[in-house]
Formats: C-alpha cells, structure tokens, sequence
C-alpha cells in the first residue's frame, strides 16, 4: 500500500506491505463550510460566558494572546472576526500578544504571514520575552510552591483574550486552553518549573490526560488566577482547516473542544507494533528536531520495548540553533547520560523538557529519522539513526524483526493518538 506522509510543506508517498501494515490517522472531519461565520456564532453564542462584545466595555484595554510560528493555528482567519467583534473600541485600545514562551522571537515576515499584513500594521503586537523582568509580574506561588510570573501588559489590560488551537500534546495532555498563558506568556522561572524533571517523569504526565495530570492542572491553576476573560479555541485538519470552534469561560470552552477532539484524534489498537513510522505533523510542526519530539512521543506509545521508531521530518531550521535543546543533546553520550544530568539538583535548562522525554523513550527503542534538515552528526547527537529512504529502512526492519513483525503508520504523527483497546488512557 501506498501512504503519503506529512513532511514540510508537502508529503512524502512510500509504499508499505500491505499484509504487516497498520496506517493509524485521526478519524476524518469535515471543516466547517463558513469559518468566518462559525467563529463569529461562537463568540456570540459561547460557553458558559456573555457574549464577548457584552464584555468588553469602550473604555478597557484588551490584549489578545496568540499562537506562534511553530504552531498552525490560523490566526490570520480568525482573529479578524474577533477584532470585528471589538469595532467599538479604536485600534490603540488594542495588543496583541505573540505566545511564544521560551521560542525565539518571530521576524516581521513570519508575523504578517501568522497575522495578516492588515493586522500587522493596524495594532501594537508585543513578543512575549519570558526572560524579561522588567514585562513581567508576580503573581504569588502555585499550589505546588513554584513562583508564578506572568506577562505584564497582558495584566495590565482589563481584558484578556486566550485563542489557540486544541491538538494532543505530548506532556500536557491537550493543547489550547491554559497553554496560552502557560507557557504561553508565562516567565521563565514559571515555564522551568512546571517543565521540570519530576513533572516531565510523572507517569501521568502525556498524551490526552489533562485530570490528574501535573503538569496540566498547574497550566490550569495558574491561568485561572490570571483571570481571562474568554476563551476562543479551534480545532484544525491536517491543512489548517476548522473543525470546531469553542468560546467562553476559559476551563468549559476548553473542555467542549478536548471531548470533541478526543473523539476524533484517539484511535484505538490491537496491541504493540515492532515498527512505528510517524510524522511531526508536517509544517510548522516538522520545522526543527525540538518540535519534531512530539512525533516521537506519539509513536512511543504503542511500539514495544526494543522496537524501532522511525520518524519522517523535515526539519527546516535543524535542530534548532536557537534555545537549549541541541546543546542539551550535545552534552550526553547516551540517553541514560542525559536522564542522569536533568535530574542533577538545580538542573533547570531551557528545552530540557523535550530532550529528557526523548532519552526516556530511546532507552527502550531505536530511534531512526529521515530528515533532509538534519546532518548525520545531528541525528547521531540526538540519538537517532540516519535513515535515507525511509522504504528501504522499513523493509531492513521487518527481515530483522522476523516474518511476524508488524508495521503501524502515523501520517499526521502527533495529530492522532494511539492507544492499546482496553488500556486505561485518560
């Protein structure tokens, strides 16, 4: 059989044996037929709220927070119908707020393509500095002692807007939500700790488990004392297309929007796999080896114990060299290595969190990556194993698994979320 997988801005079709072959995609949803409308219905009709424009009076401030470049959530379609809905304030009563929590700052291109160039030159637009001080305000400690600082101009606003796109994510259960603000727009000290090594470690610490979850309920936690105002979050295809837009009070909308998701991107299995072929997503979610992880992470779940993972990425921007995560990997010769110094006391590094999942799943499995983004030496630094044709690999594996060796394919990685029928996930 033939599948196209996600890769960069295009797709990667291989061949796979039909007869050992699992392909493994969220379950197909059709978009909304009128994003503009639908968005514009659910912030008048929302969750569990007022209407948003009954919210917000002429004489606040508002700030908006949203996604940036690594994530696909598409701003330039939705937040013009929330700024529509806030016609009776002028523009300068208006911020809005690049979430990148400890991602670089992004260049005036890749803001007009995230925004739209209208927006871009009508409104103040602030790029979150999580190691700036002096933007940031303290707002007491977590129920779990961490130090909670927080975005100043978005404090500073009378209202506070969260949007961001609900997806499966790797640590914190879901995407969206209590995401924007942390890590979002969250300070560093914050981010590090809810990223910490204990969190990160915690059994129910992944994939589509926000109760109980750590590191989740603090995100929860600490959004919630910031008090937002509203909530818009969607949900996407493969292409960025909406297919589902939840608005309101921040913990209902959000929830809506994760027993929506749940029923599509959680797709159940007969048992492990030898073999798991998986994607970061595709662009942007592909566009280094730090993000990429998530693919990893959503493999990991149903191959066994010495099997192989081997993930397509493209990887534009290498691994990065911006942020911590290359030099982290550098630093350990084996994933045992890594494990053993982000649990040294005190040990609090920027991208740890993804470097120390990454060596928690290469202890059990090899890890294979094909990536035109990548050197062999960064592959190697990362623990993978080099792939050039990701056909001739699957085939290498399969004789050396055995005849009754099995394959399973995720062509949309981290979007879909995998799981034995039968075992307790959520």
């Amino acid at each position: 059989m033939k599948v196209n997988l996600l890769y960069g801005k295009s797709e990667m079709t291989i061949e796979f044996p039909d007869d050992r072959t699992t392909v493994i995609k969220p379950k197909p949803l059709d978009n909304l037929p009128n994003e503009k409308v639908a968005v514009s219905q659910a912030l008048r009709i929302p969750i569990d709220s007022p209407p948003l424009r009954e919210l917000v009076d002429k004489n606040d401030s508002v700030a908006i927070v949203f996604s940036d470049i690594t994530r696909p959530m598409p701003n330039d379609r939705v937040l013009p119908v929330v700024l529509d809905e806030l016609s009776h304030l002028r523009d300068e009563q208006i911020v809005l707020i690049n979430a990148l929590g400890t991602h670089r700052t992004n260049t005036p291109s890749e803001l007009a393509d995230l925004l739209g160039p209208e927006i871009v030159k009508r409104y103040r637009i602030v790029q979150h500095d999580c190691y700036d001080s002096s933007n940031l305000v303290y707002l007491g400690k977590s129920s779990r002692w961490n130090e909670l600082w927080v975005n100043r101009t978005y404090m500073e606003s009378t209202v506070r807007i969260l949007t961001g796109f609900i997806e499966p994510h790797l640590f914190a259960g879901f995407s969206g939500g209590p995401k924007a603000v942390l890590p979002g727009i969250a300070g560093a000290k914050t981010i590090f700790s809810n990223h910490g090594p204990d969190m990160i470690g915690d059994p129910r610490s992944g994939f589509a488990r926000t109760k109980g979850n750590p590191i989740w309920e603090e995100m929860l936690e600490v959004a919630t004392l910031t008090n937002p105002t509203f909530l818009l979050n969607v949900t996407l295809t493969e292409d960025r297309r909406i297919t589902g837009v939840f608005a309101g009070e921040l913990s209902q909308a959000h929830e809506k929007g994760v027993e929506f998701l749940k029923r599509t991107a959680m797709i159940p299995v007969d048992g492990l796999f030898d073999i798991v072929i998986s994607t970061a997503g595709g662009y942007p979610l592909d566009i280094n080896m730090y993000q990429s992880v998530k693919g990893i992470a959503a493999a990991s779940s149903i191959v066994r114990d010495g099997g192989s993972i081997l993930l397509v990425s493209e990887c534009i921007e290498g691994l990065p060299d911006y942020g911590e995560y290359g030099d982290i990997m550098h630093e350990a010769d084996t994933p045992e290595d890594l494990l053993t110094m982000v649990h040294r006391p005190g040990h609090l590094i920027q991208d740890q969190w993804d470097a120390q999942l990454q060596a928690q799943i290469c202890q059990r499995i090899k890890l294979y990556i094909y990536s035109e983004g990548l050197t062999d030496e960064e592959i190697k630094q990362v623990f993978g194993i080099p792939c050039t044709d990701v056909g001739r690999t699957v085939v290498a594996l399969l004789k050396e698994y055995g005849p009754r060796s099995r394959v399973a394919v995720l062509p949309a990685g981290a979007l879909t979320v995998p799981y034995i029928q039968g075992a307790k996930t959520i």
